[in-house]
């Protein structure tokens, strides 16, 4: 039968003894059940969904859905509802299959025996069952002392030193099966103490070492909310327990059959159980996800959370790439750190490593506790043992060998001090930043990209339906994103006639080409446009303008619009041609100071930097790649090809002619549109290549009229083509000598 709500079916049981006590010589059959003061907990017989085994055990009386916390004969259930409860002539409690058995299937276990005959077995109201002598309330034995898979208010987890009793909880093996499972979790004895839930053998979990307030290894455990926690270290025991501010709370802390530790609590307003924290729960809760001297960071990337230790690197590089982290990672220089350079590098906000090989010392502070690291040729790391006791950090803890199972939190943990040769402490700043440091200063300088992004498309958006709305008539060319089309009368972008235009160029002098300057319009009691002519600029990267010159047909006369564009040379080009001389070194600057900066390291910068635009994507590196290249040596890393969007590409391709675009369509990097209307004007036509600019005035097919506009720019290319022809909305345009399109 199931347990339900004991008050209320009470009266049907063959006994219900209103009291929370079990006399010696009275016995407890199968349907009896003896309540806690206040009626809070229960005990007695009770079976599992729908088996027909019986078992004894605690059980919450006053909740409805059935909630047990300690199950006596876990593994040795009786067959049918035959059991009985009673004292041994030895003052133990047993259970027994029969009233005519005599050996017990369960026994309290007391070795020495007790002849008072005031023993009597009690159910406190808190939920632990306790043979005491009423008489001089001495305690025998109780079941807060050997608990099963529940955790309760005011139950210890841990041992007693003198006599090596454990305190340990151990999963179910099924929901409906309370035999004992393989997970448990137990306070570790060997080193400084902490718990740790173990998957039979293997350790899955640990909170940490105890920090003064909390866990290390359990941010969540805040001071005075909801739970009192208590950590003891003495010479006696080492345990954890834990109260609550408010009685009326109901609470309790399981392991499951799954190896997850999960903390509930009960909503009566709900008739139900609320989950409100379960660990493991994310890839860096596991124990050692990232092997051997290895930390985890789960805000570092969502597919890529394990970092080397500062001073060292992964063992197998490959297995890193693959996400295979079991191998860990191993000093950088194989060498000794016992040297005068020798300094430390501070991981802050860390769930510090396993302290089964740690050395703590509770009599010196912090800063004794590095001299002490130092001095110790074997010590790899240091940290405050009580960083949160009161008075401030306590005690010294000192690592010796692999570090194992260190991670790190966005706003808890506490400071970790890795040791490191004077070298790789040149490679992280005065104040201990990290790594992950670096990649939240990326993560914001992403953010900021992306949302100025949006700002730049709404703009864009917004600009084209007012175009749209303005211009339906218009004939546009578009060619790509960065030459987004401003068609309003504004300052930055106004309109000019062609005379204006040809004025300003002495008819398109090749002495005046725009493509060295850049076209300004010139205030202050004036209306003259000008072309302002720029010099070379000093450096190693020189700059130049390029103008685009739109063709927009209005009414009643046609206008160009000028559009200034200022851009940069082809300087990935140039950078290739130097790697593939082996000469990427000149690409630095010369007014750079050498002591400033590591030449390699600069080299291998460029060399990820051309991993990153590569022509197929396929060969490109993400982000989380990057990262790790970056505390790699170059040697490790791939040659990089061609990369994309060079001049060399776009050469290449010089003599492949542009399919036709039909009215309305979009080829290549033209837009063309067709204007409907009774005198539709011949499109205009501006057509870029890279460093080249073509514009095409209109032709009125209603007068008859045609006007030929050629002015090229070819920065790379001198163009041969000295004019283009209209005829009959037909325009033949000739780059480099070579026939390229035809519209």
């Amino acid at each position: 039968m199931k347990i339900v709500f004991v008050i209320f079916f009470c009266s049907f049981l063959q006994t219900c003894i209103s009291n929370d006590t079990i006399m010696r010589r009275q016995s407890l059959r199968d349907g009896d059940v003896i309540l806690s003061e206040g009626g809070r907990f229960a005990f007695g017989f009770f079976s599992l969904g729908t088996s027909n085994l019986r078992y004894v055990g605690i059980w919450y009386a006053q909740i409805s859905e059935q909630t047990v916390v300690w199950v006596a004969n876990r593994d040795r259930p009786i067959n049918d509802t035959s059991g009985l409860i009673k004292f041994s002539s030895r003052g133990n409690l047993c259970i027994y299959a029969s009233v005519n058995t005599t050996e017990p299937l369960w026994s309290t276990n007391v070795s020495d025996s007790i002849s008072e005959p005031t023993l009597v077995a009690r159910l406190s109201n808190t939920g632990s069952l306790v043979l005491l002598d009423t008489l001089t309330g001495r305690g025998y034995w109780e079941s807060f002392d050997h608990p099963t898979d529940t955790f309760l208010p005011f139950m210890k987890l841990g041992f007693t030193r003198n006599d090596g009793l454990d305190r340990v909880l151990t999963s179910w093996r099924s929901p409906n099966d309370p035999g004992s499972g393989n997970r448990t979790l137990r306070m570790d004895r060997r080193g400084f103490p902490e718990l740790i839930l173990h998957k039979g053998t293997i350790q899955w979990w640990r909170t940490g070492p105890w920090t003064g307030l909390r866990w290390s290894g359990v941010p969540e455990m805040n001071r005075g909310y909801i739970f009192n926690n208590s950590f003891v270290n003495n010479q006696d025991e080492v345990s954890f327990t834990y109260g609550v501010t408010d009685a009326s709370v109901i609470t309790r802390l399981k392991v499951n059959e799954r190896g997850t530790i999960q903390r509930f609590t009960w909503i009566a307003r709900d008739n139900r159980w609320n989950e409100f924290w379960s660990v493991p729960k994310e890839e860096c809760d596991y124990y050692a996800h990232c092997g051997v001297n290895g930390f985890c960071d789960p805000i570092s990337s969502e597919t890529f959370e394990c970092t080397c230790l500062p001073g060292f690197e992964p063992k197998i590089t490959r297995h890193w790439f693959l996400r295979d982290y079991t191998g860990g990672c191993s000093r950088k220089n194989k060498t000794s750190l016992c040297r005068e350079k020798d300094g430390f590098v501070k991981l802050t906000h860390a769930k510090i490593p396993d302290t089964e090989n740690a050395s703590v010392d509770m009599s010196v502070t912090l800063k004794e506790c590095k001299q002490k690291c130092l001095g110790n040729c074997s010590c790899v790391g240091y940290a405050s043992a009580y960083h949160d006791g009161e008075g401030g950090e306590r005690g010294c803890l000192t690592w010796h060998g692999d570090m194992l199972d260190t991670r790190t939190y966005l706003n808890s943990g506490q400071d970790f001090y890795i040791r490191v040769d004077k070298e790789e402490l040149a490679r992280w700043d005065s104040n201990g930043s990290s790594r992950k440091t670096r990649v939240v200063l990326v993560l914001i300088s992403l953010s900021a990209a992306v949302m100025l992004l949006m700002v730049i498309v709404f703009c864009f958006v917004r600009k084209r339906r007012k175009l749209n709305s303005l211009r339906r008539s218009s004939t546009t060319f578009s060619f790509d994103f960065e030459d987004s089309l401003k068609f309003e009368d504004d300052r930055e972008l106004p309109l000019f006639d062609l005379n204006t235009i040809a004025a300003a160029t002495d008819n398109f002098s090749s002495h005046n080409k725009l493509g060295a300057g850049r076209v300004t319009k010139r205030y202050g009691g004036s209306s003259e446009e000008v072309i302002e002519k720029l010099g070379p600029r000093n450096g190693r990267v020189q700059e130049r303008s390029q103008v685009d010159i739109e063709a927009a047909a209005s009414k009643p006369r046609e206008d160009l619009r000028v559009l200034r564009r200022a851009g940069r040379e082809d300087v990935d080009i140039r950078i290739w041609d130097l790697w593939e001389k082996g000469e990427a070194k000149d690409i630095i600057d010369d007014l750079m100071d050498q002591e400033s900066y590591n030449e390699s390291e600069v080299v291998k910068c460029i060399h990820i930097g051309l991993l990153c635009v590569q022509e197929n994507a396929s060969d490109r590196v993400d982000m989380s790649s990057v990262l790790i290249m970056l505390g790699q040596n170059a040697i490790d890393l791939p040659n990089p090809k061609l990369p994309a969007f060079t001049s060399v590409r776009r050469r290449g391709r010089e003599n492949v002619a542009l399919p036709i675009a039909e009215p309305g369509s979009s080829v290549n990097d033209i837009t063309f549109t067709d204007v409907q209307g009774p005198n539709p004007p011949c499109p205009s036509l501006l057509l870029r290549e890279k460093s080249s600019v073509a514009v095409a005035n209109t032709w009125n097919s209603k007068s008859g009229s045609s006007s030929s506009l050629t002015w090229l720019e070819a920065a790379s290319s001198p163009l041969l083509t000295s004019s283009i022809l209209f005829n009959n909305c037909s325009t033949l345009l000739s780059f480099f000598g070579s026939p390229k399109a035809m519209i």
